[in-house]
C-alpha cells in the first residue's frame, strides 16, 4: 500500500495530538506533580489586604528596619532598638513557595532585641518571612524574601 504525502501529514497531525493528550492527561491526573494555590482562602485575605497595606506603612515610623541575617545557627532576625521586648508580641510565618508542606509559624517571642529561627526548620532555598508584631496597640508587618 502506498501513502500519498496527504495521508502522511494527517497521520503526522493525529500522532502529535496523542503526544500532546498524553502528556496533559498524565500531569493532570498525577498526584506528583501538585498544582496547590498560594493561599487556601485568598478571597478572605484580599478583604484584610488594606490592613497589611497600613500595618507595614505602621513598620516605617521605626527608626530602622528589622534586619535578617544567616547565622551558623540560623537565620537571625534583628529588631528596632526603640522597642521594648517584654511588650512585643505576635507570629512569624516561613512560607516557601516551591513546598507547601515546609511552611511554618512561630510565635515572636524576643531574647532582646534578637529572634532565632533555627537551622532544623529551614531547609535551602527561596522563603518569604513575613512578621506580624502588636506592640504598643499597633499593628506592624515586616515582609522579606531570603535565599537560605
Amino acid at each position: 500500500m502506498k501513502i500519498n504525502w496527504g495521508t502522511g501529514i494527517v497521520i503526522g497531525i493525529a500522532a502529535f495530538i496523542c503526544f500532546i493528550m498524553f502528556f496533559v492527561i498524565k500531569m493532570s491526573t498525577n498526584d506528583k506533580y501538585s498544582y496547590d494555590l498560594v493561599v487556601e482562602e485568598y478571597y478572605k485575605k484580599e478583604l484584610a489586604f488594606q490592613q497589611e497595606i497600613d500595618a507595614e506603612e505602621n513598620m516605617k515610623l521605626f527608626s530602622e528596619k528589622i534586619k535578617g541575617k544567616r547565622t551558623p545557627e540560623g537565620w537571625l532576625l534583628s529588631f528596632p532598638n526603640e522597642l521594648k521586648p517584654e511588650q512585643v508580641s505576635g507570629t512569624v510565618f516561613l512560607y516557601r513557595p516551591s513546598n507547601k508542606q515546609l511552611d511554618f509559624q512561630l510565635p515572636l517571642k524576643l531574647s532582646g532585641l534578637n529572634l532565632l529561627i533555627p537551622n532544623k526548620h529551614l531547609v535551602g532555598g527561596r522563603w518569604n518571612i513575613t512578621v506580624h508584631l502588636d506592640y504598643e496597640g499597633k499593628k506592624y508587618m515586616y515582609k522579606e524574601e531570603i535565599v537560605y
